[in-house]
């Protein structure tokens, strides 16, 4: 048995056969160009790197059958390795640059396999290095939903915003040619104004999970497809790491 491949139970659905086994599989990207925060996917964070919070979650899942890591370095495959996980090829380079959708590398990924491994998974979990603190129940949670309503292409950790989108604000031009601020969705001053945060509907953004069907893949050309189920988890687990600053307030999280 490889390496990050594990075999599980899981239900299909609530009118099927507990021991019916389907093929889950976790996917985490990691690629090695990071600008703002170099090597940043495999930077120590407490006693491990990085990108082994994440797999260590996904490795005790009980949903995901196999877990393998996509990256276009052999020095992160190495630690990814080292950390448990499978990592079955090396993502070409033009999949792992700046503005590489996350899509693009998925599917690389599920064509892979599928090439040289024969291997398709019903289910796919994509999940990210920059996102520590994530837990096994979250990632059982998402395929659950997905097994209970079939009518579903994907289902998506949510945390509710620290700061509310209708806070806001930019920077445009006005008639004097100076730069004066407005609202971000707007161009009036007042709009500036601090309204209370009740006023507004409460306001999620994904916390880097992602559970999909694989056809759903293929078939819109996208991770979440048309019909998007959810699950909130809390916001503290939602850290997603982009700087130093990030990474201190992860290992206090952690210590805690």
């Amino acid at each position: 048995m490889k390496r990050g491949y594990k075999k599980g139970q899981i239900m299909t659905n609530k009118n099927s056969d507990a021991s019916e086994t389907k093929e889950v599989l976790g996917l985490i990207g990691i690629r090695s160009g990071s600008k703002g925060l170099p090597d940043k996917n495999i930077k120590q964070l407490g006693h491990r790197p990085l990108v082994g919070w994440i797999i260590k979650a996904a490795l005790a899942s009980k949903s995901i059958t196999r877990l393998i890591v996509s990256t276009d370095s052999q020095i992160y495959a190495d630690i990814a390795t080292k950390c448990g996980a499978d990592v079955p090829f090396i993502r070409p380079a033009s999949l792992a640059q700046d503005n590489s959708p996350e899509y693009d590398y998925v599917k690389h990924s599920l064509d892979w396999l599928e090439k040289n491994e024969s291997y398709r998974p019903e289910f796919i979990v994509r999940l990210m290095a920059t996102s520590p603190l994530q837990s096994p129940e979250e990632i059982d949670i998402l395929i659950n939903i997905l097994n209970e309503d079939l009518s579903a292409d994907s289902a998506v950790a949510i945390a509710e915003a620290r700061q509310h989108p209708m806070k806001a604000l930019k920077l445009v031009n006005d008639a004097d040619g100076k730069k004066k601020l407005v609202s971000y969705f707007g161009e009036s001053g007042r709009e500036v104004t601090p309204i209370a945060r009740q006023s507004y509907e409460p306001a999620y953004f994904r916390s880097n999970i992602i559970a999909c069907r694989t056809d759903v893949v293929y078939r819109t050309n996208s991770l979440t497809g048309d019909k998007v189920r959810f699950h909130i988890v809390p916001q503290h687990k939602s850290i997603d790491i982009d700087s130093e600053l990030d990474f201190e307030l992860a290992e206090l999280l952690l210590k805690n």
